[in-house]
C-alpha cells in the first residue's frame, strides 16, 4: 500500500485552514503532518483538529522550521508576505508547496517562479476544480464571441477579503484576454466613476462586490445586441477549494519541481 501523503497547513485555525485540516483527515491518501499559525494565535498548542472534536496528535505550531520535518508539501492559504516566508522554509527543505494565497505583486510572484526551479509548485488563484473547468469555458466562449460583445467580469466576496479584484477574477480577465488577442494590462479597468464617455468595445470591465459571508461568486457577462450570454460559478463552501488543493498535492507528490497551475493538475493544457 503506498504511503499516504504527508500535508502541513499553513494558517490551520482559519477559515480556509479548518476546511484544509477536515478534508487532508477524511482522505485516505493524506496524512495530516503538521498545522501552522502565527506565533500571535490563542490556538498555538492546541490539537489541530479539535474544533471538529478530534484528536489528530498534530498541535498548532508557529515553529515551522520544527513542524515541516517529515512533510511532503505545505498548502498555504494565507498572506503573501508569511507565504513568502513559508517559501524558504520549503526550500531549505525540499518540500513541495501548493500556494492559494492571492494579491501578489509582480516581484513576489518572481520569487515563487525562481523558487519553482528547485522544489515543485502549483500557484493559483483558485483551486476549484468548477473554476477550472470555468476559465476553460471561457477560452472557447471568448473566441466564439469575439466580435460585438462586450465582456465585463463580476466578482463577490465575504467582508474579510482584503484584495481586489480577486484573484480568480483576474484570471478570468486575463484568460478571456488572450483568447480574444488583447493586452490584458490595456484592457483591463477596474473602476467607473463621473463622465466616463461610451464603453470601448475592446476593454474587459472588471466589478467588485464585498458583503457578509458570500464564499465567492464569478459571472463573465458577453453583451451584445439582443442577447447576453453569462457564464457563472459560485462557491457555497470552501471544501471545493480544498479538495482541489488535495489534487495538486497529490499532483506534485511525482515531481521535483516546476511551476504548475491548476490547468496542469487537471490536464486542460
Amino acid at each position: 500500500m503506498t504511503a499516504p501523503i504527508e500535508i502541513a497547513i499553513a494558517g490551520a485555525t482559519g477559515r480556509m485552514g479548518k476546511t484544509l485540516i477536515e478534508a487532508v483527515l477524511a482522505a485516505p491518501d493524506t496524512h495530516l503532518a503538521a498545522a501552522l499559525e502565527a506565533s500571535s494565535s490563542p490556538a498555538l498548542g492546541a490539537d489541530a483538529g479539535a474544533f471538529l472534536g478530534r484528536s489528530t496528535g498534530v498541535l498548532v505550531s508557529d515553529r515551522i522550521d520544527e513542524a515541516l520535518t517529515g512533510a511532503t508539501v505545505l498548502i498555504d492559504f494565507t498572506r503573501p508576505v508569511a507565504t513568502l516566508n513559508h517559501l524558504q522554509v520549503c526550500v531549505a527543505k525540499g518540500i513541495g508547496l501548493v500556494i492559494g494565497t492571492t494579491g501578489f505583486d509582480t516581484q513576489q510572484r518572481r520569487q515563487i517562479e525562481q523558487a519553482a526551479e528547485q522544489i515543485p509548485i502549483v500557484f493559483a488563484p483558485n483551486m476549484s476544480v468548477g473554476v477550472n473547468a470555468t476559465l476553460k469555458l471561457l477560452e472557447l466562449a471568448a473566441k466564439i464571441l469575439a466580435d460585438g460583445y462586450d465582456v465585463e467580469v463580476i466578482e463577490a466576496h465575504h467582508r474579510h477579503k482584503i484584495d481586489a479584484p480577486s484573484g480568480t477574477a483576474l484570471a478570468m480577465g486575463a484568460t478571456l484576454a488572450k483568447s480574444l488577442g488583447r493586452d490584458f494590462d490595456q484592457v483591463a479597468r477596474f473602476a467607473r466613476e463621473g463622465v466616463t464617455g461610451e464603453r470601448d468595445s475592446e476593454t474587459i470591465g472588471f466589478s467588485t462586490i464585498r458583503g457578509g459571508d458570500i464564499v465567492g461568486d464569478h459571472t463573465v457577462l458577453f453583451c451584445g445586441t439582443g442577447e447576453r450570454v453569462e457564464i457563472t460559478h459560485r462557491a457555497s463552501s470552501r471544501m471545493n477549494y480544498a479538495i482541489g488543493s488535495l489534487r495538486a498535492c497529490r499532483f506534485l507528490s511525482s515531481r521535483s519541481s516546476g511551476l504548475f497551475d491548476m490547468q496542469d493538475v487537471l490536464g486542460l493544457r
